[in-house]
């Protein structure tokens, strides 16, 4: 009868249940006991299928070393076509040459404006939507659950990628500039919209009720009282989306909606390695310009006024200084 009384004891200090007799510390740190071979439990747990995952998702791939080493010898001869060699007085040098000759050749910098008007122009026509479903999601504005059929919406279109956008849209015009358009014009509304949302969930109440004491009707309150605090958000986030986009516009001509990335499909088609690297230069000077601007803005926004001096040649030229700095202060 005395083991089975100490068994079940044992059964019921493990289950957590309290014992009579014991004081609240001993219940506290037999509790903590219990979380805590719970958590390493949890975590071991989480460890093994995360490992398992690991390698299913390898064999799934088809990933294999043997083959990434016997693919060495292949992939650094075609690394002397992507950086041709030459020599600038007897000083062994990649020909640049050749990337202008075949970027004025075949007009790169026209594939370039286009890549960049379809993300500007996308963004712009993008920006409405955006701004519409963003207030309306918010439950400031609307309340639940009524919000949730705008936060519904966004969350369908981020849902779906802007290249299937694309493919989605081909019966209006074909995989062109004009359908990437209004591919990242539908893409700007789900993704933008939802930053608004999360921004304007963070607004103060003060402002809003002030607004509303001096007996303004709805649309006065959203514009003062909540627009108001978060314009400048707004325009940093409209920034930021600007300079995705032109990467989402890049990697919609690979599948032939036109600029950069379609004149990188032709020459990867026909393994013209010099003139693919001539391409991938320019996308590096498109998007390293376009992320700098959009930096710029948003240095700009936060009052900045070290960087605000200061011009773009020397914010860039800084830039490695400060992100040692910054890293060295976080030490």
């Amino acid at each position: 009868m005395s083991s089975k009384s100490a068994d079940g004891g044992g059964l019921r200090e493990y289950l957590g249940f309290a014992s009579l007799g014991e004081s609240p510390t001993e219940q506290k740190l037999r509790e903590m006991k219990r979380r805590t071979t719970l958590r390493r439990l949890y975590t071991l747990v989480g460890l093994v299928f995360g490992v398992l995952f690991f390698f299913l998702s390898l064999y799934m791939v088809g990933f294999s070393i043997v083959e990434l080493v016997t693919q060495i010898p292949q992939f650094l001869e075609a690394l002397t076509e992507y950086f041709p060699p030459t020599t600038y007085y007897g000083i062994p040098f990649v020909d640049v040459g050749q990337y202008w000759q075949f970027i004025v050749a075949e007009n790169l910098f026209r594939a370039s404006l286009v890549t960049v008007s379809i993300a500007f122009a996308g963004s712009v026509l993008g920006l409405p939507g955006a701004l519409f479903f963003g207030v309306m999601a918010s439950e400031r504005v609307v309340p639940y659950p009524f919000n949730f059929l705008f936060r519904a919406t966004m969350s369908f279109i981020r849902a779906i990628p802007a290249l299937v956008w694309v493919l989605i849209l081909i019966p209006l015009g074909g995989v062109s500039p004009f359908t990437a358009t209004l591919a990242i014009m539908i893409d700007t509304t789900g993704y933008l919209g939802r930053l608004f949302t999360d921004e304007l969930e963070e607004i103060a109440d003060g402002p809003i009720e002030g607004i509303r004491s001096t007996g303004a009707n709805k649309p006065q309150v959203i514009s003062f009282g909540m627009l108001s605090q978060v314009f400048r958000q707004f325009i940093a986030w409209i920034a930021f989306d600007l300079e995705h986009n032109v990467r989402v516009a890049i990697s919609l001509g690979l599948i032939g909606a036109g600029g950069l990335g379609l004149e990188l499909d032709i020459q990867r088609k026909t393994f013209n390695y010099t003139e693919m690297m001539a391409c991938i230069i320019l996308i590096l000077l498109l998007a390293g310009s376009v992320e700098l601007l959009s930096q710029r803005i948003r240095s700009y926004l936060r009052d900045d006024e070290a960087v605000e001096q200061s011009g773009v040649l020397e914010a860039f030229l800084n830039a490695p200084k400060k992100i040692l700095e910054s890293t060295a202060g976080r030490r």
